[in-house]
């Protein structure tokens, strides 16, 4: 039975439906995006990756209501997305381009609450909160130069959590950090995730961070783009650096994902194309695993 295109699931917080996006050039028009429809559930924390090119910034800008599609439909929590939605935040790869260098990190953190016209008190509060989410509770009077690009992201994070999303898009966020930060802010989102409750939508490039991140891994298909598979991560709900990416499980998702990339790129498409798929699970040969 395919499921139905035109609707979205009951539980679904963000919805996309038949979401198609050509650009219109000199040259001619350029499909960006053929045919995507997935759901996300209130809470989940899904991870998109797909091959160079393959339409996740438009596809993120579509979803955020900041560029209009061509075809279909973006859906929040049931209502159409026209334009940048109250409640939904994104956090971008340049996070030094979003952040004002002459303004302190508290200061930058609170602007979109003043800017909602959001009452002083709790403006202070939502704030104070989001800085001791993001570990920065101790450099509220600092300014962005002043820090480093981890902590910078973490600015960006704590700007973003402060305005109370219900969705959370995440462009590529930690791919101008190096490793070990990268691997603190990975950690960093998991823990405001399960705080939070926040439904996350989080594009990487970086098939570890989407293993390791996600409850599930949307896998795109070389442009014009459709869903090449859509799996879910069996993963111990606790996760940490050292023990998760140890585990038999953890690298025969890996692989199973880097596999579909490979394909993708070889100009693979799913036999399906033109329907949502159900997120499934990789046939797994090994490993059972204990409590989470």
């Amino acid at each position: 039975m395919q499921p139905d295109l035109t609707q979205a699931a009951p539980e679904a917080m963000l919805s996309v439906r038949g979401l198609k996006k050509v650009y219109q050039t000199d040259g001619g028009d350029i499909e960006a995006v053929r045919n995507l429809t997935f759901d996300l559930r209130a809470g989940e924390l899904a991870c998109l990756v797909g091959p160079s090119g393959s339409g996740k910034t438009t596809l993120l800008k579509c979803i955020s209501g900041l560029m209009a599609p061509t075809e279909g439909e973006v859906l929040l929590d049931g209502k159409r997305v026209t334009g940048p939605p109250k409640k939904m935040a994104v956090v971008f790869q340049e996070y030094g381009r979003s952040l004002f260098p002459w303004m302190r990190v508290r200061d930058n953190v609170e602007l979109p609450l003043k800017n909602q016209g959001m009452p002083k008190a709790e403006r202070d509060r939502l704030v104070d909160e989001a800085l001791e989410a993001v570990g920065l509770s101790g450099v509220p009077r600092s300014y962005p130069w002043q820090l480093s690009g981890g902590m910078q992201q973490r600015v960006a994070i704590a700007r973003a959590i402060a305005y109370q999303p219900e969705v959370l898009l995440m462009d590529e966020p930690f791919a101008a950090v190096d490793a070990q930060t990268r691997a603190d802010l990975e950690d960093l989102i998991r823990v405001v995730w399960k705080k939070l409750g926040v439904t996350v939508l989080f594009v990487t490039h970086d098939i570890d961070e989407s293993v390791y991140l996600g409850e599930r891994v949307i896998i795109l298909s070389s442009s014009p783009t459709v869903i090449q598979e859509d799996i879910v991560i069996d993963l111990p709900a606790g996760r940490d650096q050292l023990n998760t990416r140890s585990l038999p499980r953890f690298t025969e998702l890996r692989h199973h994902v880097y596999e579909q990339i490979q394909l993708a790129k070889r100009g693979h498409r799913p036999a399906a194309s033109s329907a949502a798929q159900t997120p499934t699970t990789p046939t797994s040969t090994a490993s059972t695993f204990g409590p989470a």
